[in-house]
């Protein structure tokens, strides 16, 4: 019974995790990054305090506390990640490069 309740434990954990492709904009631009790439106007509003955001189908999420340190060599590109989503808050798991493909 107990391996049967872990096994549930875990399938569930794991269903909640979802992989996304978007861009690592800022909180200032937003999805404007989305459709024209520019990686020193992210660094630059982040740098003058903007809030890094994951942005995905045109919508735009905040970055948990706990994954920002996991976006910053991304700002400005087009990248996957896997993580979960609570709201309008993307944890991020792993996060790395979209080759678009």
């Amino acid at each position: 019974m107990k391996k049967i309740l872990v096994a549930a434990l875990l399938f569930g954990v794991s269903a909640m995790a979802d992989t996304m492709t978007g861009v690592i904009s800022d909180s200032m631009c937003g999805a404007k990054h989305a459709e024209k790439l520019n990686a020193a106007c992210v660094k630059k509003c982040v740098e003058g305090g903007a809030s890094a955001v994951f942005v995905s189908d045109g919508k735009v999420y905040k970055i948990a506390d706990s994954s920002k340190d996991k976006v910053a060599d991304h700002l400005g590109h087009k990248v996957k990640v896997d993580g979960s989503l609570k709201g309008d808050t993307v944890t991020i798991e792993t996060i790395s490069m979209d080759s678009g493909s």
